[in-house]
């Protein structure tokens, strides 16, 4: 049951932190020049967003939940399991992000979802 909540929240912490931090980004715009000047004004704008940090504190969560979960379950599963963030990813920039997921980008999807459900089964 431990090792299920932690790799539940790994999932979820992660994907939705990157999902918060995509978020921010297509709030503040595209880098048109990279110049020091440029990428300093993005990052003033950036950490001026709720959503950057929700995704930083979010993403935060999923790296100290999978370090415990790595010490006392092998990387060989752990790693594998943990691959359900692409379905969840997918879903979050479908529903979330209202981006277009194509089929092929679905068929993965599935793909990973199989992989996922082997791992566990192996479990």
């Amino acid at each position: 049951m431990r090792t299920a909540l932690f790799v539940a929240i790994v999932v979820l912490s992660s994907t939705f932190g990157e999902i918060a931090v995509t978020h921010a980004m297509k709030i503040i715009g595209e880098v048109h020049t990279f110049t020091p000047r440029a990428i300093l004004g993005v990052m003033g704008r950036a950490f001026r967003q709720g959503w950057m940090w929700t995704g930083f504190a979010l993403m935060t969560a999923g790296f100290f939940a999978m370090v415990a979960l790595l010490s006392w379950e092998d990387v060989s599963f752990v790693i594998p399991a943990t691959a359900a963030s692409y379905t969840v990813g997918a879903l979050g920039a479908k529903f979330l992000l209202r981006e277009t997921v194509n089929r092929a980008r679905w068929i993965g999807v599935l793909m990973v979802s199989i992989g996922v459900a082997l791992v566990w089964a192996g479990k």
